[in-house]
């Protein structure tokens, strides 16, 4: 026994270590992304400017590039770190935070689909998977047209922004950058030395800032999710979720550790398909978890040292925080996500292609026409 407590002691302190250096390595990644976009040069940031001037082009992008890599923290991180290069403005990065927002439901409502050889079950993950999904897409519809005519949450992250810089927020993360500099400028220089040419060096760069982004999120999530998801899901049950405030902590604490609120909303739709939970109980915890995973953009806007980087983070902040308060913390607007998702998982029981259809339709279907009608105009 005592050989086991030490095995398990010695396995905990080496994924520690791991975590530690896949933290590294996705500061590393933030960094590496905009020093290869600022390669890149005027004329592509000029491009990329025009095409993310539609806002629901933009909003677009942002579904869809989630949905390919199933995490909204990748797309809010390359969001980030092309702000901080100055490739993309804040105005044209609030949309893209957006559809990150809807994209990254698209996993969850996935994990339900393994409950579709019984119906009843399949009612209840379905509703449990959905109610996020419904959340999401009912807040972009509110607050787009909202920011369109008003732009309150540019200006409020600017606002915010310039708070945390008044106070020296943004000199506390000056480490960081020291310790994550040398180790780009080295890959850049190796770069160089290949010589490739300018274009092809940029493009190596961000070829291998992606890699990276992609390697140390993952990882990171794998590493956390052995740390702590185990214990979480013994701790979960009707204690935990007795109320809407432990419940939006959980959700909130456990993906801002996590960095990944796919893992986390993907985690109880088992449990609401069993009925342990049910879908009023698991709304507010999709919402923590919605708030939770802005701690990772927030973390990469502040090794950028970019004023306009962090304030594209707490756009993706304020945004749902202004979803949570307008369709959760108002008794009646919260009625209509559970009833769309108790709806739609009623007929998918019934008739389960139509789950099948939700999804490609939802997540790739209606983004790709719509963006090949837009570019096309």
């Amino acid at each position: 026994m005592a050989q086991s407590k030490q095995e398990r002691r010695s396995k905990t302190f080496f994924r520690i270590i791991l975590l530690i250096l896949f933290v590294y390595l996705f500061l590393i990644s933030i960094e590496l992304l905009g020093g290869s976009f600022k390669l890149m040069g005027k004329g592509f940031a000029h491009q990329l400017l025009q095409t993310t001037a539609n806002p629901l082009l933009g909003l677009l992008m942002g579904i869809l590039a989630t949905t390919i890599v199933q995490s909204s923290s990748v797309t809010t991180s390359i969001v980030v770190s092309m702000v901080a290069a100055g490739t993309l403005t804040i105005r044209g990065a609030v949309p893209i935070v957006m559809g990150a927002n809807i994209g990254t439901t698209v996993t969850n409502t996935m994990v339900s689909m393994g409950h579709i050889t019984r119906p009843t079950e399949f009612r209840r993950a379905f509703s449990g998977a959905t109610v996020h999904d419904f959340f999401n897409i009912l807040a972009v519809l509110t607050f787009l047209p909202l920011e369109m005519a008003t732009h309150y949450l540019e200006y409020s992250a600017i606002f915010l922004q310039k708070i945390f810089s008044g106070v020296g927020g943004l000199k506390l993360v000056s480490p960081l950058k020291i310790i994550v500099k040398p180790a780009v400028h080295l890959i850049i220089d190796g770069i160089k030395s290949l010589s490739f040419g300018h274009t092809a060096t940029a493009i190596i760069a961000l070829i291998a800032a992606l890699f990276l982004l992609f390697l140390a999120l993952s990882q990171l999530v794998a590493i956390m999710k052995k740390l702590v998801i185990g214990k979480v899901e013994r701790l979960i049950d009707n204690y935990l979720f007795s109320n809407p405030v432990r419940s939006l902590t959980i959700g909130l604490v456990l993906t801002s550790i996590v960095q990944s609120s796919s893992i986390v909303t993907s985690l109880i739709v088992p449990l609401v398909g069993a009925g342990i939970l049910t879908v009023e109980q698991i709304f507010p915890y999709t919402i923590g978890a919605n708030i939770g995973t802005t701690f990772t953009a927030i973390m990469a806007s502040l090794v950028t040292q970019n004023p306009a980087a962090v304030a594209t983070a707490f756009v993706h902040l304020l945004f749902n925080i202004s979803g949570a308060i307008v369709w959760y913390a108002i008794p009646f607007m919260r009625k209509l996500p559970i009833w769309l998702s108790k709806w739609l998982g009623n007929i998918a029981s019934k008739k389960r292609w139509i789950a099948i259809v939700y999804v490609v339709v939802t997540f790739y279907v209606i983004p790709l026409l719509l963006a090949a009608i837009i570019k096309g105009g």
